[in-house]
């Protein structure tokens, strides 16, 4: 299985001033696509690279030994960004709408706060890694993982990632990742998000039943 590295869904000034277009050019020419490089590279001629991505991820036993931390790395940054790319969107910010908004007051009581919490997860992240809003087989929830480990590993679906990698704002934002993170909320695509959260909530049966 070979992965391709997919075009953004919008050009690449498409973001500013949140996000300059040098930064998506560079993140998403350069960066996304060594992850897309190295991936196949290390999945070439291999048995176990029919497998799809998200479920190798979900157990990285099913990869040799020799080749798990590269498809961790590059495996988990491709689908990470491709998520990422979609989740943002040049008329974004606003408010979530129908059962995705219902959900995060179920949750976290305000969308205010769970864009607090979200941002405060990815102010606390050690070095690089994301901040994310997964659905966890239940419900809602916030969390973050380091470098470019994907929820997926933990049983989770991935509904909202927040990349706080440098090279993800520090062109425009230098060290100032709260800052960053704060004007991020002006470019999220609440209607992807709650496309993500209906697929998820009908495969949460499944989920619930594999982490029994």
């Amino acid at each position: 299985m070979s992965y391709e590295l997919p075009p953004l869904p919008y050009p690449y000034d498409a973001l500013a001033p949140t996000i300059d277009e040098l930064t998506m050019r560079i993140h998403h020419g350069k960066h996304h696509r060594a992850y897309v490089a190295n991936l196949n590279a290390a999945m070439e001629d291999a048995e176990w690279a029919t497998r799809p991505l998200e479920e190798l991820l979900a157990d990285l036993t099913l990869v040799p030994d020799d080749k798990r931390t590269t498809i961790r790395n590059n495996g988990g940054g491709h689908l990470n960004h491709m998520m990422f790319w979609e989740v943002m969107t040049p008329d974004g910010g606003g408010f979530p709408e129908g059962e995705l908004d219902d959900a995060i007051e179920t949750a976290f009581g305000t969308v205010d706060e769970l864009r607090h919490q979200l941002s405060a997860a990815g102010v606390a992240r050690f070095g690089s890694g994301w901040a994310w809003l997964v659905h966890d087989g239940e419900g809602l929830a916030v969390t973050s993982t380091p470098n470019q480990d994907s929820p997926i590993m933990h049983g989770q679906t991935p509904l909202l990632g927040i990349d706080v990698w440098e090279h993800a704002y520090y062109l425009k934002y230098q060290s100032r990742r709260a800052d960053y993170l704060e004007a991020w909320w002006h470019v999220v695509d609440w209607a992807k998000v709650a496309e993500r959260y209906a697929a998820a909530t009908r495969s949460a049966p499944r989920l619930a039943r594999a982490s029994a």
